[in-house]
């Protein structure tokens, strides 16, 4: 899940005594009918939002990249039916939903270019774990831990403008500090488990987690390592097809 800088609800700090929705509350959209293109079309933050994704799949290399993969692993995108914009909590600013295999953008809270595609690379990669491995989002926490290291590391998340911009400042062994918290938080955004349960699972399963690097092949922390990595991707599906 993508966050916004505000801190995760402090329901996370009750290591399951209430029952848990698993963050559900969030996107309260997601239960509401559908309005019409009409109705939608009428709102500024839905055409923006629109407008936005459009713009990232078109020309974002991270996102084309994750979208040429999982077209690869048998799970082709489709803008219509796999992206709903919507309205969210203040908190988050998008979440992938395994029940629908639909990524939602929070319209209200995603209000530039550069955050909308942070948010869809981050998301896409949830989407591309969901694709590709057997992930049980809701039972066990390990596979979510996982997911939320690979998404931190992978989607541009802790890039040092990024870190910078949040006034977090470091050198050695940032962008793993970067990844490990921001995994922390996501978990501690959508699951009632202690703070001391977040950590733990995402410690256990770091090393394995951060080194999985598919399907970039590398640590993307430009929007020109990105090119290169999809460049790279694409001469390997074509060395692929020749064997």
């Amino acid at each position: 899940m993508e966050q916004g800088e505000a801190a995760p609800p402090a329901a996370g700090e009750k290591g399951g005594e209430e029952e848990d929705d698993f963050g559900y509350r969030l996107f309260p959209d997601r239960n509401k009918k559908p309005q019409s293109f009409l109705v939608r079309s009428l709102f500024t933050f839905h055409n923006r939002c629109q407008l936005m994704l459009r713009m990232t799949l078109d020309t974002n290399p991270y996102a084309q990249l994750l979208l040429e993969a999982m077209k690869q692993s048998g799970c082709t995108v489709f803008n219509d039916r796999h992206f709903s914009c919507e309205d969210c909590d203040g908190c988050v600013s998008g979440g992938f939903d395994s029940a629908t295999s639909q990524i939602v953008l929070c319209q209200n809270n995603i209000r530039h270019q550069s955050h909308m595609n942070r948010v869809v690379t981050h998301e896409l990669i949830h989407a591309f774990d969901h694709c590709r491995a057997h992930v049980d989002w809701f039972k066990n926490v390990k596979h979510l831990a996982c997911s939320e290291i690979r998404a931190a590391n992978l989607s541009g998340d802790c890039t040092l403008m990024n870190e910078i911009s949040r006034f977090k400042f470091g050198l050695k062994g940032h962008h793993q500090t970067c990844v490990r918290d921001r995994a922390i938080r996501s978990i501690l955004a959508v699951r009632k488990v202690s703070k001391e349960t977040a950590e733990k699972a995402v410690d256990e399963v770091f090393d394995a987690c951060f080194n999985d690097l598919e399907p970039f092949g590398r640590i993307p922390h430009s929007k020109t390592d990105a090119k290169r990595a999809y460049k790279d991707f694409q001469n390997r599906d074509r060395y692929n097809a020749n064997l």
